[in-house]
């Protein structure tokens, strides 16, 4: 194993990515959201006129279901919940705008990190989230939000600190580099965004938490002295890395429950109106091939039994609505990646 001392220092990358890490380090409490706005969420009570944390891990579902829905990356999903936290965080917000809220900070975070080709339009994203506002309203409100934020939407998280330790693994570590999976280290973090009270955390902390419980898991002695060299080089208390550390665990516990369902074992169901699909871009549903009719006049049984396989199993839309006679069932199948979500 390398060092990271002197040597390492000397190596062009290993310069490259501390200096990195400690522009992260520099920056990452500026684009936290405000603690005591947090944790008068938290203490909060459910009724009908205010915010409580319930509402926000909903939400935080419903950006997650979106960015599953329009294809988009994991960076697309922390960065949008970011945003949300930190513009919740900073304003008193009622519930009725929360719907609203949250489909622009899904808009805002999509245009900062999707390719352009990538980006849904507001029209598409009103349809599949169902927020009951129209463009104006999305716009008024992305307008609201980048005001309020003054316009620092592009932000450090926890998913560039859990990108960089990982990259910094590899580049010690003398083999097996495949044992330390970052997709599923992405999917653990979506788990702990769905939470609120791991806004509270500090980004490099949480993706150290992260990384120390799979190592642990891997009984690796060589990436746990990685992780305690970078642990140094951070400068992260014993204390509170320990605190947080057990509270990340039992997320993730709870996630491997057999009471847990997850969404990335199944393919999704959307419901949606007759007129709502009318207008649906052509690339966000597919229609089942028909079965070749073979040249002498009779299908194949097994063929065309395979054709109509059902693809009814899977997610709700965001719409806890039921379909009437008058609305149809389409069925999106694409492949979701990396997903959580948490037993009721």
């Amino acid at each position: 194993m390398k060092d990271l001392g002197a040597e390492y220092l000397a190596d062009r990358e290993g310069v490259q990515l501390l200096g990195l890490l400690s522009f992260y380090l520099e920056q990452e409490q500026r684009f936290q959201p405000r603690e005591k706005g947090l944790s008068l969420i938290e203490a909060t009570p459910e009724n009908d006129n205010t915010l409580c944390s319930r509402l926000r891990n909903a939400k935080v579902e419903d950006l997650r279901s979106l960015t599953n829905f329009f294809g988009s990356c994991t960076e697309t999903f922390v960065l949008a919940v970011n945003i949300l936290d930190r513009f919740l965080a900073l304003m008193k917000v009622k519930p009725k705008h929360l719907s609203c809220i949250g489909v622009c900070c899904f808009l805002l975070a999509a245009r900062i990190v999707e390719e352009e080709c990538n980006i849904p339009s507001i029209h598409d994203v009103i349809r599949i989230s169902q927020c009951k506002c129209t463009a104006s309203d999305i716009k008024r409100m992305e307008k609201i939000i980048s005001e309020k934020l003054h316009y620092e939407l592009e932000a450090t998280t926890a998913l560039n600190f859990l990108h960089l330790y990982h990259t910094i693994i590899l580049c010690h570590i003398s083999e097996r580099k495949e044992i330390l999976s970052l997709d599923k280290l992405e999917a653990q973090l979506k788990a702990c965004n769905c939470r609120l009270v791991f806004s509270k955390a500090k980004p490099s902390i949480l993706a150290l938490c992260l990384l120390n419980l799979e190592v642990e898991t891997l009984k690796s002695v060589e990436l746990l002295e990685i992780l305690l060299l970078v642990k140094k080089h951070s400068k992260i208390n014993d204390t509170e890395f320990l605190y947080w550390r057990e509270l990340v665990s039992k997320c993730l516990a709870e996630y491997s429950s057999p009471e847990c369902c997850k969404p990335d074992l199944k393919k999704l169901v959307w419901i949606v109106s007759r007129r709502t699909a009318q207008n649906l871009h052509n690339s966000y549903y597919s229609v089942p091939e028909l079965p070749t009719i073979p040249e002498r006049g009779c299908f194949d049984e097994s063929e065309s039994e395979d054709s109509c396989e059902d693809m009814s199993c899977g997610e709700e839309s965001l719409s806890s609505s039921p379909p009437s006679d008058q609305e149809c069932t389409f069925f999106f199948d694409f492949k979701v990646a990396q997903t959580l979500c948490f037993p009721s």
